[in-house]
């Protein structure tokens, strides 16, 4: 089963408390899949740390694709390696960071992921400590995704992101970001050039179905 949930901002209480009851339904075979603001490598302390040593007594797997509020310098410390098809960060056995523009195969199914996202609070952050700049992807990631997916023959069964594409945004009754408007725009390449069954993204802190492609997701999680 494969099962997708949306920003989960470091909160112990995502694992202890809301999805502890439908958990305990979860085996080895089973795959967690967060749409960015993963978040439990943030501060990348004791704390954290303790914490992911836990997360990976979990029977099953969870992965995460990038949100804006990641420490990515935490991330790209871990080396890049080949899961299910795609490239990841390795965080723990059972933990992945499934990097931008890739594929990957799950229980016979294509997810194709591009994490990523615009902090429109970036200015009372501080750099390297609240706030980094590859929180937007960079030339050679686009490149990547765009040959990945003609690789693939522009078919994939599931699309999972932090933010949506530009119309899905303003579906969702919220205005674009000025500043994320190339990766929005990309997205929007993606919706209208790609055969794909479902979209799932967080970013907007809504449980809401656009329509019968595209999930936005927070809290709830969806069974596939």
């Amino acid at each position: 089963m494969i099962l997708f949930t949306g920003d989960t901002h470091g909160e112990e209480s995502r694992f202890y408390q809301i999805l502890a009851a439908q958990e305990k339904e979860w085996t080895e075979k089973d795959t967690l899949i967060v749409t960015g603001d993963f978040q439990y490598l943030f501060r990348d302390d004791f704390w954290e740390h303790k914490f992911l040593n836990e997360l990976e007594r979990k029977r099953y797997t969870i992965c995460f694709c990038c949100g804006n509020h990641e420490n990515f310098d935490a991330l790209e410390g871990y080396e890049t390696e080949t899961w299910n098809g795609g490239k990841v960060h390795r965080i723990r056995n059972n933990i992945y960071h499934l990097m931008r523009g890739q594929f990957f195969t799950i229980e016979g199914k294509k997810i194709f992921t591009f994490g990523g996202a615009h902090s429109i609070d970036w200015y009372m952050r501080k750099e390297h400590i609240s706030w980094w700049r590859q929180e937007m992807p960079c030339p050679q990631e686009y490149a990547e995704a765009r040959e990945n997916l003609k690789r693939h023959g522009y078919v994939v069964d599931y699309i999972v992101t932090h933010t949506a594409p530009t119309e899905i945004i303003e579906a969702l009754g919220f205005q674009p970001d000025p500043d994320e408007a190339e990766l929005n725009g990309f997205l929007q390449e993606i919706m209208r050039g790609v055969k794909y069954g479902e979209w799932f993204f967080g970013h907007w802190h809504r449980d809401a179905r656009v329509d019968d492609k595209h999930r936005a997701i927070w809290f709830d999680v969806e069974k596939r």
